[in-house]
């Protein structure tokens, strides 16, 4: 749908009139239209109607962003209602107290509408429309089926007389003029706001009435004109009717003559070709009217007389976007709890598993080091420990010492050997070389019988010489042997 047209809707008990108007031309440019007829007793009228007002649309490719609906007047009722206030938040809050009061009835089952007709210093006197919450109920269910979620439900008599308020240069008709309209089944006369004469007047003065197939029209129209006068409160003197029959047998002579008014007939509203289509052989130009004044509601959504305000306030695309936004928080939330647990759950496997494998280590490493598994003790700690002493192990096990305390038990062997025989043998050792496996010594004696002296006591301490090597230089005997602890 396209925002830049707006339908509007006028229903009755079997018929609907449907009007789309593009809001760039401010109402005065037609889209298309058409009426439909609902025949058919099977299913309720309503539901019936509605599916032909969305086959009709889909039909015609008629594209519109906001819809509105105008109720015939068999549909609700007109009522005068006083109120204490003059402030428009006062009045709405104490209307329905005001309205059973004035009618003696319980209204709980009735959605209310209401504006504000003049004030004074006593208050104001309100011009109040009650109808059926099933009625409108239905309308919206129906309609929503279709996607059409009508911004107002308003009374045809305010529609038409912003239809005719529209028409007339905005309200700037001449003054003292009466406006009447004959449909085939109902009559409104409308004297709009700008004409009423008095500064406390706040909106058009409307009155209905129903049309029998048999009256005279000429004759209702007289008298129903007669009375309204007896009973408008307008200070403006009227001078001037403009009326329409759809119909077309009221006549224009008869009405001035007896009404005493300068008379006219007014059409405001040509057909074109190919745009207003009527699934009957005629459309009645009056509905026509009405379901233009509804669509011209959009142009002005600040005074609208509207039953949805009561009994179903419109949640439009804001509100429609703002739920949206809500149960896509929503998912996300369920989305996001759902991976959170999913995580927690996999982090309590690993740390359920970890114990397992931290209990079955704590078990070998007791049994490896023959000490308790200290509860400050990281398994990667305990690794390299274990690690260490595997490797000592297997240097053990291949005749590998790396024992510090063994070296320095060979050192002892050797250093007591050195001091049994230094005096006797005049040694002076040069090198002395120790690693893991033996000892390496250089050195020298007074002479060859000396040398072997200090190689019998190296043996007598326990050691093993190996591989003597002698050098004599001069009066010295040198050598070089390797020693190792005997075995």
């Amino acid at each position: 749908m396209q925002s830049q047209n707006y339908l509007g809707i006028y229903i009755s008990k079997d018929t609907a009139t449907v009007v789309c108007l593009d809001s760039h031309s401010k109402g005065e440019k037609v889209i298309g239209g058409f009426n439909v007829t609902a025949q058919e007793q099977d299913r309720p009228k309503m539901q019936i109607m509605a599916d032909l007002i969305a086959q009709g649309c889909a039909e015609r490719k008629l594209e519109f962003s906001d819809v509105a609906v105008a109720l015939d007047c068999a549909m609700f009722m007109q009522h005068n209602v006083h109120s204490e206030f003059t402030d428009q938040k006062q009045i709405t809050a104490t209307i329905r107290f005001d309205t059973e009061e004035a009618l003696a009835t319980d209204i709980t089952d009735m959605a209310l509408a209401f504006e504000i007709a003049t004030t004074d210093e006593s208050g104001s006197t309100l011009n109040v429309f009650t109808a059926q919450r099933r009625i409108l109920s239905d309308i919206l269910l129906y309609l929503q089926q279709h996607n059409f979620d009508p911004l107002t439900i308003e009374p045809d008599i305010k529609c038409l007389s912003r239809y005719i308020n529209h028409k007339t240069s905005a309200g700037q008709s001449p003054q003292g003029t009466l406006f009447a309209m004959l449909s085939r089944r109902s009559g409104y006369l409308v004297i709009p706001p700008a004409q009423a004469g008095a500064e406390s007047q706040k909106s058009a003065i409307g009155r209905t009435f129903l049309v029998g197939s048999k009256q005279n029209r000429t004759e209702l129209l007289t008298r129903e004109v007669l009375m309204s006068m007896a009973l408008a409160q307008s200070e403006e003197p009227i001078k001037k009717l403009r009326f329409f029959d759809s119909a077309g047998v009221a006549d224009t002579k008869t009405l001035s003559e007896k009404t005493g008014f300068e008379t006219d007939n007014i059409d405001w509203i040509e057909p074109a070709p190919g745009k207003l289509q009527t699934s009957t052989d005629t459309m009645d130009q009056v509905d026509l009217e009405i379901a233009c004044g509804a669509a011209l509601s959009l142009f002005d959504k600040e005074h609208n007389v509207n039953f949805r305000d009561d009994f179903s306030p419109f949640q439009g695309k804001k509100i429609k976007t703002q739920n949206s936004l809500k149960a896509a928080a929503i998912s996300v939330t369920v989305l996001l709890i759902a991976v959170g647990l999913y995580f927690q759950t996999q982090l309590f496997n690993v740390n359920r598993d970890m114990k397992k494998i931290r209990n079955k280590f704590a078990q070998e490493y007791v049994a490896v080091t023959l000490q308790n598994f200290p509860d400050n003790l990281s398994i990667k700690q305990a690794v390299r420990e274990l690690g260490s002493l595997q490797r000592k192990i297997e240097a053990q096990t291949k005749g590998i010492d790396t024992d510090q305390t063994s070296l320095l038990s060979k050192m002892t062997l050797v250093l007591s050997a050195f001091n049994n025989c230094a005096d006797q043998t005049d040694l002076n050792i040069k090198m002395l070389s120790i690693t893991s496996q033996n000892i390496t010594i250089t050195g020298d004696t007074s002479g060859r019988q000396k040398s072997i002296t200090f190689f019998d006591q190296l043996r007598k301490s326990g050691l093993a010489v190996d591989r003597p090597n002698y050098e004599i230089k001069g009066d010295r005997d040198g050598f070089s042997i390797t020693v190792k602890p005997a075995k």
